[in-house]
């Protein structure tokens, strides 16, 4: 088998309102692709990509794939990522990512499994947490609560909400009113987005520790590798981090550091499935888990294919408009509230092209 072909393609819509975290507003939301055709009809998907940066990588790294077995993964990954011209961090390792979670997509599709199948299939039932609590124009505690309450409804079993935006006080009061609206048995997990420095995080954590957080996400920027290590230090919060951090080397140093307890590692951003496995691999070491940050549709595979799969992160409706209409096959809460892969070969991420058309930008 071999690459004949690869292409991209971004999608972008208008979120219902814009949203908040920490740091950053969203106003939009969107889906890029990496396409990898091949010389016997199969066709990979890969997740991500997008923006002039990504494209641009992509289209730099054509040249070194096409004609090549898509089934080499590890000898393509090291093609790909050579740090003096492409990778190490940042956007084009992003690219990289996009590409080689394409290739797993065909590995995958060739075996007739499913990834999660494919990579080990430790369960094919995963426990999922509802992302949101976003701040929001005309969202108050009642507005948070009521938005809570919903996703536990749904059979949420964990929940999150974002801090780090508003006075700390306030913050404190709407984590106390999250906590009041679920109740003591629904895991409540805060997100920072990075937007403290090392001693309010401290301050922070401290003062929620009496609502039991499941874990203290982001709480400060990701390079601050011995500011996660005091912040661990002070609290009883589990810290989770890694969002942010690139292939093994990143999440090597961060461990070492000891300034985590739970890996946020997203494949999409770390350099692929490649690279995420030897990031399972340093976390099983030293006994961590993994619990990956954003895209579910990629993420619950990889949840269930690893012994020290934590948590799987679930973005419904609420962030979303197109939710339900992106993919062929929508991911939704089973009744115990797991979320389980799409039983086909491959990721099962196939866009639903004429749901998307409308919105097609590059």
């Amino acid at each position: 088998m071999k690459i004949t072909a690869i292409t991209t393609e971004e999608y972008k819509w208008p979120r219902h309102k814009p949203i908040s975290n920490g740091l950053h507003t969203y106003t939009h939301s969107g889906l890029a692709l990496v396409k990898i055709e091949t010389d016997e009809g199969l066709t990979g998907i890969g997740l991500g990509g997008g923006g002039g940066i990504g494209r641009a990588t992509v289209e730099r790294l054509k040249g070194d794939l096409i004609g090549e077995d898509p089934i080499d993964v590890e000898r393509l990954w090291h093609t790909m990522w050579v740090p003096k011209l492409l990778g190490r961090r940042g956007l084009t390792t992003r690219a990289i990512s996009a590409i080689d979670i394409g290739l797993w997509d065909i590995r995958a599709k060739v075996a007739g499994l499913p990834l999660y199948k494919l990579l080990g299939g430790f369960r094919d039932r995963v426990p999922t947490y509802i992302a949101g609590g976003y701040y929001e124009e005309g969202k108050g505690l009642k507005e948070l609560q009521r938005e809570m309450v919903e996703n536990v409804e749904l059979g949420a079993r964990a929940v999150k909400m974002k801090v780090g935006a508003v006075a700390m006080a306030e913050d404190v009061a709407r984590v106390r009113a999250v906590r009041e609206a679920i109740g003591p048995d629904v895991k409540l997990l805060v997100d920072a987005n990075c937007a403290y420095r090392a001693y309010q995080a401290v301050q922070f954590a401290r003062r929620i520790e009496e609502y039991d957080p499941f874990w203290f996400e982001e709480p400060i920027a990701p390079d601050d590798l011995e500011g996660h290590r005091r912040l661990v230090e002070a609290t009883t919060i589990p810290i989770a981090t890694g969002e942010n951090e690139y292939t093994r080397y990143g999440f090597r140093d961060l461990i070492e550091r000891g300034g985590v307890a739970i890996l946020n590692a997203d494949a999409k951003v770390l350099g692929g499935v490649t690279e995420f496995m030897k990031v399972v691999a340093l976390a099983q070491a030293r006994d961590l888990d993994i619990a990956p940050h954003g895209s579910q549709d990629i993420h619950v595979h990889l949840v269930a294919a690893i012994a020290n799969g934590l948590i799987l992160e679930f973005y419904r409706d609420t962030v979303d408009p197109m939710w339900g209409r992106i993919y062929r096959h929508t991911l939704r809460l089973n009744d115990d509230g797991t979320v389980s892969p799409p039983d086909v070969p491959g990721i099962g991420a196939d866009p639903n092209y004429e749901a998307l058309a409308p919105y097609r930008v590059a």
